[in-house]
């Protein structure tokens, strides 16, 4: 691994500790630039218009995007939607998989009233409680019209990408397995995105997001800070880039 680093003439870095990790085996050309997915995350947010099915379905209503999750995400969820969650909760799940076996086992769990994206058409999206996305690709697009979401792949697998959502200034939830991303351990540590390991936590911080606006906009507030002051990585690598030409 050492002798193919030896290939590069300069290393851009997102922190400190990759900066000193790379300088104690004798790579001295490092320079700290920052992570460029802020900048991509961050333009997101012009690009993206929220489709209308999914407007339709949310109804102005308090709407949670649950983005990647896996059997152990949705077993707490679908537990909160059977027995805990209001009325006047609507929820998107978009599953990691999405074999039509672990699909149809996900919609026959939900005892709410839940409709698949493959089935949507002539439907009226707005008498449903749940959407759930049996396809892939849309995701990014889904997040802009949440009030809350929550990321799976933290309680086993592997978190996926929290900073999607967090872009658009929304609270977000997470499995407490977690400690191999940065963007988690910081937002965290800023109380902007929560972790929980177990279905009463779960509930219990779903329905405080619920209930207590102000607690919601000012979770969704410090993740969106965290956004805008994460951002220039890719405009300080490409203006280094040019000085080399």
């Amino acid at each position: 691994m050492r002798r193919s680093l030896q290939a590069f003439d300069h290393f851009f870095v997102q922190d400190n500790t990759s900066r000193e990790l790379l300088n104690s085996i004798n790579f001295s050309a490092v320079t700290v630039s920052g992570d460029t997915r802020f900048d991509r995350v961050s333009g997101i947010l012009s690009q993206v218009n929220t489709p209308e099915f999914i407007e339709e379905f949310k109804n102005n209503q308090f709407t949670v995007v649950a983005g990647s999750t896996w059997k152990e995400d949705e077993e707490l969820l679908v537990n909160y939607i059977n027995n805990r969650a209001s009325e006047n909760e609507k929820f998107i799940i978009a599953p990691h998989q999405i074999n039509r076996d672990a699909i149809l086992r996900l919609q026959q769990s939900i005892h709410k009233t839940t409709l698949l994206f493959s089935e949507k058409e002539g439907k009226k999206l707005k008498e449903y409680r749940v959407l759930i996305i049996d396809t892939i690709g849309i995701l990014t697009k889904i997040y802009a019209a949440a009030d809350v979401a929550y990321v799976g792949g933290g309680l086993n697998t592997g978190l996926h990408n929290i900073l999607e959502p967090a872009t658009f200034g929304i609270p977000v939830v997470i499995g407490n397995n977690y400690n191999k991303f940065k963007e988690a351990i910081d937002l965290v540590s800023l109380n902007g995105c929560i972790p929980i390991s177990n279905q009463e936590e779960f509930s219990d911080i779903f329905i405080k997001l619920y209930t207590d606006e102000n607690y919601r906009n000012n979770t969704g507030e410090i993740n969106k800070k965290y956004i805008q002051e994460n951002l220039g990585a890719t405009t300080f690598i490409m203006n280094y880039l040019k000085t080399q030409l």
